[in-house]
């Protein structure tokens, strides 16, 4: 029975708690940080953020296109603005904003998907975020991030208020695991290594970084196969340098993300191996070209083989 994400270390809380308690510490000194919400204010934790600091946070309702809008406008005068909303509707209900009023325009507002991928489980595909890399990846001037832990949360977090950039910041709901005891630098467009391996590589990203570290656990000590595993936790600007280092080993690479395997994570790193010569066996885990199953999403991760058994299972195909 494949182990659970709890095993590789203390449970922590879900990377939206780490969000909003993040925010409300900025808070308390900096009145420029503003959050602007579209009846997501309990969906995004953000209800004691609203106790706290009524005035720095402003509700629009269902209204994706008016929340970034509004966000826009609000950056524009100099205030550090947070948009949060479903990352299902905010990137598609309101992409043509995000492109220009906020994109385009170089205002630098922070776009909090929430409930990213398929953390809403059973409400289907119609709530299912699976687009987002792929839409967001083409559109210039804009950052977009996938923490895969708390640590990565409070790090990105805190440097997307500093930044002068546009920010795409995606959260799941589930509770996650500290992934490394080492405390280590936190920078946009660097991937984090979080275990060393010298046979391949699993380049994950998001909630999708735990089950690959399960997994190459797993390898370990089922074959002895010796997997590195990174979080990408940016997906653009990518970590070029890294994957360059990672490819000129000539071994197998596997990536894994809870987004259609179409135009994300894994096809942004094939592009650049292929386009700098380097053929190493190549493996993109993801949501295939369906509308997903229904079920809670460990229940579609482990349908997918977004699992430790999958992704080992994968690795190993690779290996042999």
């Amino acid at each position: 029975m494949d182990a659970t994400i709890e095993n590789i270390a203390v449970s922590q809380r879900a990377n939206l708690e780490v969000f909003s308690g993040t925010l409300q510490h900025l808070a308390q000194t900096d009145r420029d940080i503003i959050v602007v919400t579209s009846d997501s204010r309990g969906s995004g934790k953000l209800v004691p953020f609203g106790q706290k600091f009524p005035e720095q946070i402003i509700e629009v309702g269902i209204a994706e296109q008016n929340l970034v809008g509004v966000a826009a406008g609000l950056a524009s005068a100099g205030k550090k603005v947070f948009a949060v909303s479903p990352a299902c509707f905010l990137t598609a209900r309101a992409l043509e904003q995000i492109k220009n009023d906020v994109a385009y325009s170089d205002n630098p507002v922070k776009l909090i998907g929430i409930s990213a991928g398929v953390s809403y489980g059973a409400l289907g595909s119609t709530h299912h975020s699976l687009h987002d890399f792929a839409v967001l990846r083409t559109i210039n001037n804009l950052i977009v991030v996938a923490p895969a832990d708390n640590f990565e949360t409070e790090q990105a977090v805190l440097l997307a208020a500093e930044t002068d950039m546009p920010v795409y910041i995606r959260f799941g709901k589930k509770q996650m695991p500290l992934l490394s005891e080492e405390e280590k630098t936190f920078e946009f467009g660097k991937g984090r290594v979080v275990r060393e391996g010298s046979d391949m590589t699993i380049i994950g990203t998001g909630e999708t970084v735990a089950p690959a570290l399960l997994a190459a656990d797993k390898l370990e000590r089922e074959h002895h196969i010796s997997a590195t595993v990174v979080s990408m936790h940016t997906i653009k600007p990518l970590d070029y340098d890294l994957l360059r280092n990672i490819a000129a080993s000539g071994q197998p690479v596997v990536t894994v993300e809870e987004h259609s395997v179409y135009g994300g994570l894994g096809e942004a790193c094939a592009s650049f191996l292929i386009q700098n010569d380097f053929h190493n066996r190549f493996k993109i885990m993801g949501i295939p070209d369906e509308y997903t199953v229904t079920g809670s999403q460990t229940e579609i991760f482990n349908h997918y083989g977004i699992s430790e058994g999958g992704i080992a299972a994968a690795a190993l195909g690779l290996v042999r």
